[in-house]
């Protein structure tokens, strides 16, 4: 079992498809960067006030996953499915940052409307999509090649 998951599923992916997990990867890239610099006030106002840790901490240390990520996704195709997992299970654990921004109504991002955060909302479904289909992560799970 454990050699099966440590073995690297073979998905190939489109051109389309690469062009997208190298945006994805640049764009998560630049956020990571942003967290440790010129954007650490913002990403602190998507810290939920609930979270029992120094929302400081909490804003670097998603950055340097971001940093981590966005590298992986850009360098690291041969494991891409499982980089691609990782993005988004990613995506979906600072997901309560987004709805905590929303509930409490924090702008930050130029997002300094209720609408405007109510929407940014329903776009982390689509990273998560997009890491998974640009990855080819999806595919391998149908296929059966992972676990």
């Amino acid at each position: 079992m454990i050699t099966q998951i440590l073995q690297t599923p073979n998905q190939k992916t489109g051109l389309l498809q690469t062009i997208f997990r190298l945006l994805l990867g640049a764009n998560l890239l630049f956020a990571g960067i942003g967290h440790l610099t010129w954007a650490r006030t913002e990403f602190l106002a998507q810290v939920p006030t609930w979270l029992p840790l120094n929302a400081d901490l909490v804003v670097v240390l998603s950055g340097v996953v971001e940093i981590g990520l966005g590298l992986s996704l850009l360098l690291l195709g041969r494991y891409k499915v499982w980089v691609g997992w990782a993005t988004a299970l990613f995506f979906v654990l600072i997901f309560p940052g987004n709805i905590s921004q929303y509930v409490n109504r924090v702008d930050a991002f130029n997002l300094n409307s209720d609408t405007a955060r109510l929407v940014r909302l329903f776009f982390q479904p689509v990273l998560v999509a997009w890491a998974l289909w640009s990855t080819g992560a999806w595919r391998a799970y149908r296929k059966g090649q992972l676990f």
